[in-house]
Formats: structure tokens, C-alpha cells, sequence
């Protein structure tokens, strides 16, 4: 979607504090989002927890800025309100990498594993699925599944990978990878270590195995933000998407936060690129128009309904806790 024209003159912010009174609507962003978005939002949060103040308010509308499966996941727990994505192209590479044909033809070879799959996915691959998982409830998720029960675990083999090491448990994975983890590079991790010999290392656990063996912490949005406001020192190096740094400044102004750089050092290709494609002139036009607008037939959204129904069923006590652990992991 192209940035859209003849705003010349509008006041971009007012207009969006109008429709949102207007039209009963609640703004939703991830911590991935820009920091204009993030600071104008109702919530600001990781995917699950984002949906499930969605589904909690009286809102009739929800803008999502987020990334479409993230908007999805919000109209599958909130059937009956409008939601609309600032930019309907803001996908997910962990979605693009499972099309729910080849997910469907890679259970069918396994009939005897369940599907527990990261809520990084297409709606259809949450139908194809028996438990959805995030970063913060898929530890306490396996432990309630027998050891003997075979597990696929997609799209993210990075996250199936940690998990398994974590637990011992031998998942089945699917081959995707996020894109923005996948770009951090393990050399350039030790030299800013070098430069900053006292400094702590959070991951996210989708991170590959070199990056997450020299993190101190490893846990999702949510987690990593917690481990921020606690730590006793004054610096930390930040291994996710760095948008995420604009809440601990905020919530700590004397600390110092480093994102963790990509492959040459000093690239941008740890910025999600999907995420960014979210702008202030986006969100307007999207309340303004009510479009672009999250729209799913009710078989694929019940299909789709139970898998996350299991979920929260079985991991209530973690849902907004974002937290996989302090423990460094070592493994193959």
C-alpha cells in the first residue's frame, strides 16, 4: 500500500484523537511499532496480550497496528467488532514461511504428533493446529503434554529449537525463520560485548541457537521489557526488533539500551520491515475509512478459535507474563 496522498494540512494526530471518540475505537500497537504509534496507542504490548485487551474493552472498532496475523488473532477472539490494519501488506515472515497447504501436507506426514504452533501464523494454519503457543506459555504448554506424544513445532525453528534444548523434549520443526532474528549476527554481538564488558544480553527466543547461548536473559517482548525495568545496572544490549527500546527509555531515561547489531554492524535490517510499513497517516486514513478491514468467513474462525481456546485454557497463568526464563541455554 502506498503512503496516502493529499493530507496537506491535516493534523494528522487530532484528526486520529477525533475518530477514535467518534468511532468508539480502541488503538492497539505492538512494542515493534514506531515510537509516534506506539505513544499514541491505547495499549502497547506483544500480540496475545494486544488482542486480549481487544477483547476485553467496549471498543466497536480496533485498529490494530501490528502485523496481520496480529489483527486476525483479534478478530478470531472478537467476532462481533470492526478491525481494521493500518496496512493490509504489514505481514510476517514466520507466516509466509508455513502456507497452510504444505503445514497441512506436513502433519499428514506425521499422524501421530499434535501441532502445537507459534502464534506467528495465518489464520489458517492456527485451524490446521491443536494448540497455539506464544513465547511466554509454550514452556508451561509442553509440560502438560505427555513425554511419549510426538510434537510438531512450527513455523519458527529457532523458538522449537530453544524449547527443546530448554526442556528436553524432541520436536518435530518446521523450517521458518523471523527474518529480523535471523539478521543478528554473532560476531558483531561479541565485539559490542567487548566495548561493554559489564552490560547484560536479552534475546527474544527467536533468535538463532549463537545468538541466545551468549544471552544472560532470554524471554519474549514482554519479558525482555520486565528484565529492563529490573536489572541493577546501567546498560543493557537488546537482541529483538529495537523499536522496543523506545519503551525502556521511556520507563528508564538514565539507563543506556544498544540494539544488537545485524550482520555488517551498523545495517538496518534488524528493523522489521513489516511492521514498519504502520505510519501515523495510515492509522487515520484506516479510522477514517474503516478500512483496510480484517474480514474472515465464521467456519475458518471457529477452526481457527479452537486452537487459541486451548491455549488459553491451558496457559492462563502465564498470558502477559512474557517470560520463558533467565536461564542461558546451551546446546548442540
Amino acid at each position: 500500500m502506498e503512503q496516502p496522498q493529499n493530507l496537506m494540512g491535516v493534523d494528522i494526530r487530532a484528526e486520529i484523537e477525533r475518530l477514535r471518540k467518534e468511532r468508539n475505537a480502541v488503538i492497539l500497537a505492538h512494542y515493534y511499532q514506531k515510537p509516534e504509534i506506539q505513544d499514541i496507542a491505547d495499549f502497547v504490548g506483544d500480540s496475545l496480550d494486544l488482542s486480549r485487551k481487544a477483547q476485553a474493552t467496549d471498543a466497536d472498532v480496533i485498529a490494530f497496528c501490528g502485523v496481520r496475523f496480529m489483527a486476525e488473532t483479534a478478530k478470531i477472539l472478537s467476532p462481533q467488532k470492526t478491525v481494521i490494519l493500518p496496512d493490509m501488506d504489514a505481514g510476517c515472515s514466520l507466516e509466509d514461511s508455513c502456507p497452510p497447504d504444505q503445514f497441512a501436507a506436513f502433519r499428514a506426514q506425521h499422524p501421530d504428533a499434535i501441532a502445537l504452533t507459534y502464534i506467528n501464523c495465518s489464520a489458517a494454519v492456527k485451524a490446521l493446529s491443536d494448540v497455539i503457543v506464544t513465547s511466554s506459555s509454550a514452556e508451561k504448554i509442553l509440560s502438560q503434554i505427555p513425554k511419549d506424544q510426538k510434537i510438531i513445532f512450527g513455523p519458527d525453528r529457532n523458538l522449537g529449537g530453544y524449547l527443546a534444548r530448554k526442556t528436553g523434549r524432541d520436536l518435530i520443526l518446521w523450517p521458518g525463520v523471523c527474518i529480523v532474528h535471523e539478521a543478528f549476527s554473532e560476531t558483531e554481538l561479541l565485539k559490542l560485548k567487548a566495548q561493554h564488558p559489564g552490560a547484560p544480553i536479552v534475546a527474544h527466543p527467536e533468535c538463532p541457537a549463537v545468538i541466545l547461548d551468549h544471552a544472560d536473559y532470554v524471554g519474549s517482548t514482554r519479558g525482555i521489557l520486565e528484565y529492563a525495568m529490573a536489572m541493577p545496572g546501567d546498560t543493557l544490549i537488546v537482541a529483538t526488533e529495537p523499536h522496543i527500546i523506545h519503551q525502556m527509555e521511556k520507563a528508564l531515561p538514565n539507563k543506556t539500551f544498544i540494539g544488537a547489531p545485524g550482520a555488517d554492524g551498523n545495517c538496518n535490517c534488524n528493523i522489521c520491515p513489516y511492521m514498519a510499513l504502520n505510519t501515523m497517516e495510515k492509522l487515520y486514513v484506516a479510522l477514517r475509512d474503516l478500512q483496510p478491514r480484517i474480514e474472515m468467513e465464521e467456519d475458518l474462525r471457529v477452526k481457527a478459535k479452537k486452537s487459541l481456546d486451548a491455549m488459553l485454557s491451558m496457559a492462563s497463568g502465564t498470558i502477559g507474563q512474557g517470560d520463558l526464563g533467565p536461564a542461558r541455554v546451551t546446546g548442540d
